[in-house]
């Protein structure tokens, strides 16, 4: 495990952090905020986050040879350009000036108030701008739930699933930050007992609870990263949510996968939590066997302990907590699906986003889809205010938070939220 200053379990800040807080100082993210006339990066401790442009511009990164205007843009790309050990660098000096023994910034009362802006008073915005996007299938409970589901429960997995982590390229003009709402979506549908498909909006509209990592390096085509190399070019990592209309899907999907029941809309959360900060909470994943190819084998911990909730959230009633799940369970880790996504020589770019699939656990409660809570609608699931849900209703709002927690230090990502419109 590789040692981190700036994830030292025993550093307080001088900045007020609330308990139970997302962004205690062994956390600082990386995202980019709107305040006025203002847009730019920013980190976050606390209720606050950290205009990085105006630090950097008034000289507390002096030293650490970055690029004029670096933080003073609309994405963090040419930030994350620089690479991990550069972004290293930064969180480290971040850490150091909001640490409670250090008074460079605490005591300079003007530059300390133009640089902490409150949490509650910003708007946050897309972190990246994202080249490209894929999707993988690399949770085995939900695989094998879909299996059985849908074809055999004693073949719930195809032949493939354990000797390649399974993906598609989704669209990634449609992934939205969270806080944006998501018109419910239209296209065809077939019931069973039909003879002709229809075209209606979805009555099937679901979330997938996923994990997502952001790449910060360019590479050759025909090059390719191997499971090693993979986390060298892996930046951080946000809370997503893949909306699904699950019956347009199931008409469409064959013989080339997910295409309109997938690609009207994704939700990110606003915040890339580093994989340096995440350092700490690694664990191994599931056994893999059979054993898989060379190019697929690795050394160490790969998968993190990231604990997963999903909420529910009707037009007039309280939020319900209707899914626990944790990222540990994920049967390919990161570095396997870009060593994968790689091998043939596809070229990756800064910015690019890579989900897991959907995340499930081993119990009903710890599914990461309406479509296994509900078991493709025959289990409706009770909410708080006393109505039930198949899959998701005009109105609702779908909030999914994550969050680290070990010796004393609870690393979190914010939310990835999202309310249903009706259709257009």
């Amino acid at each position: 495990m590789m040692k981190i200053t700036a994830n030292d379990p025993a550093l307080t800040s001088w900045v007020e952090i609330p308990k139970g807080s997302d962004f205690p100082i062994q956390n600082l993210p990386f995202g980019i905020f709107k305040s006025g006339e203002i847009m730019a990066a920013a980190t976050a401790i606390g209720d606050y986050v950290v205009d990085l442009s105006f630090l950097h511009r008034v000289g507390f990164f002096d030293g650490l040879n970055l690029p004029p205007g670096i933080f003073a843009k609309k994405d963090l790309n040419d930030f994350l350009s620089l690479g991990r050990a550069k972004a290293r660098e930064v969180r480290l000096r971040l850490s150091e000036l909001l640490r409670t023994d250090n008074n460079e910034l605490k005591d300079h009362v003007r530059a300390r108030e133009k640089a902490l802006l409150s949490i509650n008073t910003v708007e946050m915005l897309m972190p990246v701008h994202i080249p490209n996007y894929t999707d993988f299938y690399s949770s085995e409970e939900h695989a094998s739930n879909v299996g059985s589901m849908f074809r055999d429960p004693k073949n719930a997995l195809l032949p493939n699933w354990k000797h390649l982590p399974v993906g598609y390229h989704g669209r990634a003009s449609s992934i939205v930050v969270s806080g944006t709402p998501i018109h419910r979506p239209k296209g065809q549908i077939k019931p069973a007992d039909a003879e002709l498909p229809t075209f209606c909006p979805t009555q099937k509209l679901d979330f997938e609870l996923e994990v997502a990592f952001v790449t910060c390096a360019e590479t050759a085509l025909g090059s390719h990263i191997t499971t090693k190399e993979a986390e060298e070019n892996i930046f951080g990592v946000v809370l997503f949510n893949d909306w699904s209309a699950r019956d347009i899907q199931q008409w469409e999907y064959v013989p080339l996968g997910p295409f309109l029941g997938k690609n009207f809309g994704s939700t990110i959360s606003p915040w890339i939590v580093t994989l340096d900060a995440l350092e700490p909470f690694r664990v191994k994943g599931p056994e893999q066997f059979p054993h898989v190819l060379p190019y697929l084998s690795f050394e160490g911990s790969k998968n993190f302990d990231i604990s997963l909730e999903v909420l529910i959230q009707p037009q007039a009633g309280q939020a319900t907590i209707v899914s626990r799940t944790n990222f540990k369970y994920m049967y390919w880790n990161m570095a396997q699906q870009l060593a994968h996504h790689t091998v043939n020589g596809c070229n990756i770019q800064v910015g690019d986003l890579y989900a897991s699939g959907t995340i499930s656990g081993p119990s009903p409660g710890s599914y990461g889809s309406m479509l296994e809570l509900s078991w493709n609608g025959q289990r409706p699931l009770h909410l708080a205010d006393g109505s039930e849900r198949k899959f998701l209703l005009d109105h609702d709002t779908v909030i999914i938070r994550g969050h680290c927690e070990k010796d004393g230090v609870r690393i979190g990502f914010g939310e990835c939220k999202g309310n249903i419109l009706a259709a257009r």
